[in-house]
């Protein structure tokens, strides 16, 4: 047998990596001035001319807001463009554990609660006159629509039904109200005559399908509301002196979610927010322009169109807060800086009539401009301390957990958020838990080495409702991170507790029922359930617990989503969080310190094989010398 000549395959090996360079350099002389010239082709995203004339749908997403500044910051004038934006916005906010309304003026009026009984009061629509809001509220135990007149501080029921009843809107002359209704399981849109309440109301629809979020156009002619008749949600008109073909879709977009429809004063446009995986944002269509013709504004989500026409209010989503934004139609600049809110948003109006005066004159709360007072307070059980300035891990009482433990400052918030949510579902989520604090000794899960069980001051609720169809989980990215928004079913569904759910759940178990796309997706949308349901990430984040995004292997990898793991971090990082429970010396990292073995190549038993010299090659063996403790 002849011997290799090693310095000749070294001289071919030399030769394919020149050839390889070659081919490199000509590819990047190419491929660089061709991906210019594209460049320089490529026209620019329009910006919206103050007479909105009609464009092509755009879905670029928009750069990203500053940080949100606290609703209590004075705003200067010379700072914002809301000289010319007079008028007083009504905001229904979550307000502790109840919703309550709000008016509110970045310049003119600080954050003034209007509400403040024991029970929810949302979706605020203020009439044209400025003299009355219509709102839904769940005073009596079921979600029934109301109207109060500011004129005489009085208010009336308009609806009395056990079914959800919410989101009205008002005809042009205040003589009947449109709204959204759950009926036949699935929600419907109703028309009620306020002249004639003994009167029943007007079915619109009827369709399996779900229609909600109802809006009356000012000219009086066509009400707007989200369908998922076609099988995604989109905007559809119905025009009220037409019998047939009563019914057009006018977003014409497969490839987002429209939702929350607003028309303009004038009523030759209409508003709603463009929804993707990857971004939020406002398009505008006109009465004259094509299904599908719509400009898009600016990042942002639930359209309010300002008194003035000129101008739009918009909720701006963070991943556990939200805020508050507006843009100049004409230049796209913002009225004011992002404002975030102290509670989740459920509705809001903007009117310039008599309503400010009228606000102004109603009795004032007591505690109008206060905050709401804190839902749950740390109390410290370890006796003595630890060393340190330290905290101690104490137990959860009947809770079923591998280490049913928590951070000695957050076990309070836990028990608060349990109890509230069983009182507000009826049924005991939170006693059974895949995991709360994990000590030192158990190993981390790939890619979750960070993992904010090992602070104790985190938590993973138990998935397998999902399985009983009791869970669904929501898609939200925000800032180019997935979140997951969690809603469980109530044990009533009689209208008692929760609400219609209205978002597109993921179906993560599609990725295990053989369809190759379910698979690289991880998971598909899913039908939208029936029934009533509590959004449990909005609770939770009424006690402090946040959710954390998932990781970039979420499809593959089913511990990297992270849906179920909500974190009390009180601002710190994860660092300082294991800091406050363990010593320096237990959180020394385990390094990897290699050792160098030198290993003899085997000898061919052929003596004609035998190579000039023995050789050896050096083999990295690497030894684990952990520093850790085994125990907290």
């Amino acid at each position: 047998m002849e011997k290799p000549n090693p310095p000749a395959n070294r001289i071919l090996v030399l030769i394919l990596a020149l050839l390889v360079l070659v081919n490199l350099a000509l590819l990047i002389g190419i491929g660089l001035p061709l991906y210019q010239q594209m460049s320089a082709e490529t026209p620019a995203i329009p910006t919206v001319a103050p007479a909105l004339a009609a464009a092509p749908a755009q879905e670029t997403p928009t750069a990203t807001l500053p940080p949100p500044v606290s609703i209590n910051t004075p705003l200067a004038e010379e700072a914002t463009h809301l000289s010319d934006q007079p008028g007083t916005m009504i905001l229904a906010l979550r307000d502790g554990n109840y919703i309550h309304l709000f008016a509110y003026h970045p310049l003119e009026m600080p954050l003034t609660r209007l509400t403040d009984s024991n029970w929810d009061d949302m979706q605020p629509a203020v009439s044209p006159d400025g003299s009355r809001i219509a709102f839904a509220s769940h005073r009596n135990g079921y979600w029934d629509i109301y109207i109060w007149n500011l004129v005489d501080n009085s208010q009336a029921r308009i609806t009395d039904t056990p079914e959800f009843d919410g989101s009205p809107s008002w005809s042009p002359d205040g003589q009947w109200l449109v709204y959204e209704s759950y009926q036949d399981d699935s929600l419907e849109i109703l028309v009620q005559s306020l002249a004639d309440l003994g009167q029943p109301p007007i079915r619109l629809t009827q369709d399996p399908a779900a229609d909600f979020s109802p809006t009356w156009s000012p000219q009086g002619r066509e009400i707007a509301f989200v369908s998922t008749r076609s099988g995604e949600e989109e905007i559809w008109l119905a025009r009220l002196d037409q019998v047939d073909n009563r019914f057009q879709n006018v977003s014409q977009n497969s490839q987002t979610r429209q939702n929350h429809p607003r028309w303009s004063g004038d009523g030759n446009f209409l508003a709603w927010t463009e929804e993707s995986d990857d971004f939020s944002q406002i398009a505008i269509w006109g009465l004259q322009d094509a299904p599908g013709r719509v400009r898009i504004i600016e990042s942002g989500q639930n359209p309010v169109w300002s008194p003035s026409g000129n101008a739009i209010l918009a909720l701006i989503p963070f991943a556990n807060t939200s805020a508050l934004s507006g843009y100049r139609l004409s230049d796209q600049i913002a009225l004011f800086p992002p404002i975030q809110l102290p509670g989740q948003l459920y509705g809001m109006d903007w009117n310039a009539g008599q309503l400010t005066t009228l606000i102004a004159g109603l009795p004032r709360l007591e505690n109008a401009t206060l905050p709401a007072g804190a839902l749950w307070s740390p109390v410290l059980s370890v006796n003595p301390m630890p060393p340190a300035g330290r905290f101690g891990i104490v137990p959860l009482d009947d809770v079923t957990a591998p280490y049913p433990y928590l951070h000695d400052e957050v076990n309070e918030a836990f028990v608060a958020l349990r109890q509230e949510i069983a009182n507000e579902i009826g049924w005991d989520f939170l006693d059974s838990l895949e995991n709360a604090y994990s000590p030192l000794t158990e190993p981390p899960t790939e890619s979750l080495e960070q993992d904010w069980l090992y602070t104790g001051r985190a938590f993973a609720f138990n998935p397998v409702p999902m399985q009983a169809g009791w869970m669904a989980i929501v898609k939200e990215v925000v800032n180019g991170q997935l979140y997951w928004r969690v809603y469980l079913k109530t044990r009533y569904q009689d209208g008692s507790q929760g609400m219609p759910l209205v978002a597109t759940p993921w179906d993560i178990n599609a990725r295990y029922e053989g369809d190759p796309l379910g698979y690289e997706q991880g998971g598909r949308p899913g039908a939208v359930p029936s029934g009533y349901w509590v959004d449990f990430t909005e609770v939770a984040h009424r006690f402090g617990w946040e959710r954390v995004p998932s990781l970039n292997t979420w499809r593959t990898f089913y511990p990297s989503i992270r849906f179920n793991q909500y974190i009390l971090n009180d601002g710190l990082d994860w660092d300082s969080a294991m800091a406050e429970i363990y010593p320096p010396e237990a959180l020394a990292t385990a390094t990897f310190q290699p050792t160098y073995t030198l290993t003899v190549s085997p000898t061919p038993e052929d003596p004609r094989l035998l190579t000039p010299s023995p050789t050896s090659a050096p083999t990295l063996t690497p030894t684990l010398h952990p520093t850790w403790t085994d125990t907290p």
